[in-house]
């Protein structure tokens, strides 16, 4: 498969969840696949991806499985960053 950016062959696709909404209104998509280009460092969502995206937003109702979710802040323990 090609990159769309730098046409570059070898890109890899992962796999990864993406918040939308907040507080009573957020959903979370799972499994959303992301193109990403070891080449020129670009990651993206193809078309017809950001399309499946909407449409699940569109039939969260339908779609979704409602799940206890825990969140944790990057840093919160005030640790200190090694550079």
């Amino acid at each position: 498969m090609k990159c769309d950016i730098c046409s570059s062959q070898g890109v890899n696709i992962r796999r990864v969840a993406r918040t939308y909404g907040k507080g009573e209104d957020l959903l979370v998509i799972e499994n959303i696949p992301i193109i990403s280009c070891p080449h020129c460092g670009e990651s993206y969502l193809t078309a017809e991806t950001l399309h499946e995206i909407e449409r699940i937003k569109q039939n969260r109702t339908s779609l979704a499985v409602e799940r206890y979710v825990d969140v944790a802040s990057f840093g919160e323990d005030n640790s200190p960053i090694a550079v």
